[in-house]
């Protein structure tokens, strides 16, 4: 559709004999979670890497908002409105929660910020931190040192911190990983209300929150897109249920 905010076109990415991706063809849409799922080793990780610009594709091309941003960089990408948070945290645990979302709201400036305290001296800057940490319900462990935080809270506060790029999209790297039933279930209302505010590419595994969250699903298996549809239509594929979801799902 011509109102995709992410569109991928065709790619392909090969490690010598393997081919990691082949011919992936997607795109997210205003408004709604886009999820990716498949088995262990399907290419997933690769092709996400490949749309938040840390690995260059063979072949193919990648669109943010229209604009081909296929040779452009991770944080030229995250520049333009593609915020991204990651399977493994890449938090700085021991700095602050604020401090945290403060360094995500320096790099969304996009001003050379060489004096830590300069920045946290900036009303606009502190104004962005602390708006993005009431946005997921952190504003009472702001002074918190992130090491300190539960396992649900840091994935808020990833949230958060890419919150403060203002994103066009966010593409989400197994967001419920390692949550219990009652963190995945209070992410999964969050994020059920953040897609109104940028949509959303989520790779998870949790078929419980895909199957409540996704408008869409695409299916990645040996590194190609099977088929994408409606949960409904998902559930209903012989060849997803052979690949894998299994007859009971």
């Amino acid at each position: 559709m011509s109102d995709a905010i992410l569109r991928v076109s065709g790619l392909h990415k090969a490690f010598g004999a393997v081919r990691a991706t082949e011919d992936v063809s997607l795109d997210l849409r205003p408004g709604e979670i886009h999820a990716i799922i498949g088995p262990n080793g399907a290419g997933k990780s690769t092709l996400i890497a490949q749309i938040c610009g840390t690995l260059r594709p063979d072949a193919g091309q990648v669109l943010l908002t229209g604009r081909d941003v296929t040779g452009l960089g991770a944080p030229q990408r995250a520049a333009l409105g593609l915020g991204r948070t990651f399977q493994v945290s890449q938090l700085a645990m021991e700095d602050s929660a604020f401090e945290n979302v403060l360094l995500g709201a320096v790099g969304a400036s996009g001003r050379p910020w060489r004096v830590w305290g300069a920045a946290a001296r900036d009303a606009g800057l502190v104004a962005r931190a602390e708006a993005a940490l009431a946005r997921v319900g952190l504003s009472d462990v702001a002074a918190m040192r992130t090491s300190a935080l539960s396992h649900g809270q840091r994935r808020l506060l990833e949230v958060a911190v890419a919150l403060t790029l203002d994103p066009r999209a966010f593409v989400m790297d197994e967001p419920m990983a390692g949550l219990g039933a009652e963190g995945s279930a209070r992410l999964t209302a969050f994020l059920a209300e953040l897609k109104r505010e940028a949509p959303i590419l989520l790779v998870e595994h949790d078929m419980d929150a895909v199957f409540a969250l996704a408008d869409r699903i695409s299916v990645l298996v040996y590194g190609r897109v099977i088929a994408t549809g409606t949960v409904a239509e998902i559930r209903a594929s012989a060849a997803v249920r052979d690949a894998y979801l299994g007859h009971d799902a």
